[in-house]
């Protein structure tokens, strides 16, 4: 089953274009300092609803909603994600998936599924241990927007605007190296940061 943290049951800005419902995954194995759902980092807190719960409500908003976006958390760290998409896509909605990129073995598994994907780009992927904590984590998210780019599903790749990535011409390139896939990077601004 699907380790749920949290449900937006109607929102107008997590699928572009669409009224989605936002389905927060419990659990992500990076440790970024600006994260706004630092709640949902450990993968074994307590669930505040089941997901039975969220099939029940997802049975009742047929016909009112278009698509159900997983979230985060990671996505990608639950087993359990490609069963849980299959079953909402049965349903008719469309999928989105908001990813960091932490599991390229299982977005290669979700991408089939998805309809839409949000991609975070932390920082140059050179300087990304410095964001997430963890070693090699620019070598997995690398592999991961390169899955995304070759998918042929429909994506944005975003960052979120840390002064860390204000620093030394680090926007400036993440911007260049995106440009350079043909793509336009999305900068998320906060309003505060946790350090």
């Amino acid at each position: 089953m699907l380790n749920v943290g949290g449900l937006t049951p109607f929102t107008t800005i997590d699928y572009p274009g669409s009224l989605a419902a936002v389905i927060f995954c419990q659990g992500c194995p990076w440790r970024c300092g600006y994260c706004h759902n630092g709640h949902l980092l450990s993968e074994h807190a307590d669930t505040p609803i089941s997901w039975e719960e969220i099939v029940r409500l997802l049975e009742h908003r047929q016909g009112h909603l278009d698509a159900v976006v997983f979230s985060g958390g990671e996505p990608t760290m639950q087993a359990s994600l490609v069963s849980a998409i299959s079953t909402v896509k049965g349903m008719g909605f469309l999928i989105g998936l908001h990813t960091a990129g932490a599991f390229p073995e299982v977005l290669e598994q979700v991408l089939p599924l998805a309809d839409w994907v949000g991609m975070d780009i932390k920082v140059p992927f050179g300087e990304y241990d410095v964001i997430t904590g963890i070693p090699g984590s620019g070598d997995t998210a690398r592999m991961s927007a390169e899955l995304v780019r070759q998918s042929g599903v429909l994506h944005q790749f975003r960052t979120t605007l840390d002064p860390f990535l204000q620093k030394e011409g680090r926007i400036e390139s993440l911007q260049q190296m995106v440009a350079a896939w043909g793509e336009v990077l999305e900068i998320q601004r906060m309003t505060a940061w946790k350090h």
